[in-house]
């Protein structure tokens, strides 16, 4: 696969061809996921959950994402990785520059960040130092604390409004990316249409300009046993892990998944 750069996702969006992102913790995976064609590998902070064996991604450090994002760059054929910075790595500036920093020599070409239109400072000041930002809105797993539990957010009209803004306000900062998570998929195309950036649904239904998934989930792997409703498991029908990505790629691209009960209503 040719490089994939940040270039390369606007070319997608401007286009109407769609983006695959998916979660990627080592080498091995890295390496078949990026052959089989996924264009973002997202060093995840859902590690401390599918790997660590946490009830949430709160215990995970910079240590330990530094540590994954260093095996996948080892791995990956051309795919970009995007980092996440973990729960309370940027609740200063001092400690937001420091920690992406630890991310990006570690071997990511983007850091992701979860929060709200407070994140803009932040975001404009990592954009002016050459470190692009993926912003995470929706169903910010570091917040389950403050939602109550993993819940559909951005229902009612007031919230969803707030989301839109929100996804404004952290373009406008610099944001090159969002990630929209577990938001109604109505709400999910009108962030999408308004942005000029790519957009990556995950929950949010098929009109976001890409999709990603936990690996571990789309493998059929949930720990729990359950998956949530948002997730296919694309090792059904198919006789390796390498044919369950090709699988996974094909049907983000000719958007058979996510399908509509993939997706929450309003």
């Amino acid at each position: 696969m040719p490089e994939v750069t940040l270039t390369t996702l606007q070319a997608l969006k401007q286009r109407g061809e769609k983006i695959t992102m998916l979660t990627c913790y080592d080498a091995t995976f890295a390496h078949t996921a990026s052959q089989a064609g996924v264009e973002v590998l997202l060093v995840g902070d859902s590690l401390g959950m599918v790997l660590q064996g946490h009830d949430s991604t709160l215990p995970v450090s910079t240590t330990d994402m530094a540590y994954h994002t260093a095996c996948v760059k080892r791995g990956n054929r051309g795919a970009l990785i995007v980092a996440d910075m973990s729960f309370m790595a940027y609740s200063t500036l001092e400690q937001t520059f420091q920690n992406a920093a630890a991310l990006m020599q570690a071997g990511a070409h983007m850091i992701k960040l979860e929060g709200a239109a407070w994140l803009a400072e932040p975001i404009r000041q990592l954009a002016e130092r050459g470190v692009p930002v993926c912003a995470h809105l929706g169903l910010t797993p570091q917040s389950v604390n403050v939602f109550g539990g993993f819940k559909v957010q951005g229902r009612d009209e007031a919230r969803a409004q707030q989301l839109r803004e929100d996804a404004k306000a952290l373009e406008a900062a610099g944001a090159a990316m969002i990630v929209l998570e577990c938001v109604p998929s109505p709400l999910a195309a009108d962030i999408t249409r308004a942005a000029r950036i790519p957009v990556i649904g995950i929950g949010a239904g098929a009109d976001t300009d890409g999709q990603v998934l936990v690996m571990h989930d789309m493998l059929g792997l949930a720990l729990t046993g359950r998956s949530p409703k948002f997730v296919k498991n694309f090792m059904t029908g198919q006789n390796s892990i390498q044919e369950a990505f090709t699988a996974y790629v094909q049907a983000v691209k000719n958007v058979t998944f996510p399908a509509p009960e993939h997706g929450f209503s309003a």
